[in-house]
């Protein structure tokens, strides 16, 4: 099993920034991918971003490239998502993600809420 904690949400003007952290423990050996995910009120869940443990390729939705950065602190299985240029239709909230090799995302946080006012 692999648990995962997330933290660094808050409130924020529109243009401001934020830093989202997401700690994993337990097995978190067996990572291979962790990722960005962001459900907002009566939207479904959507994909924020990724990036594969080893290598570090990342990948991004389109709504968020050039703004959004995710990152990983291999030693400590740290993983994180650094938030630029807010808008208000970023306001959601945001769940970090894991994976072993080959399979779906299993591993989920408990969601970490982001708020951004006009």
């Amino acid at each position: 099993q692999v648990q995962l904690v997330e933290s660094g949400g808050g409130l924020v003007q529109a243009g401001g920034s934020l830093r989202l952290s997401c700690a994993a423990s337990g097995r978190a050996g067996s990572i291979a991918d962790m990722g960005w995910f962001r459900q907002a009120p009566g939207k479904e869940r959507e994909f924020v971003a990724r990036v594969y443990w080893s290598g570090g390729y990342t990948a991004y939705a389109d709504s968020v490239k050039g703004r959004f950065t995710i990152s990983r602190y291999s030693a400590n299985y740290t993983l994180y998502l650094q938030m630029n240029s807010l808008k208000p239709e970023d306001t959601a909230v945001y769940f970090c993600a894991a994976r072993r090799d080959g399979g779906p995302y299993e591993y989920w946080g408990q969601g970490t809420q982001v708020t951004v006012s006009s």
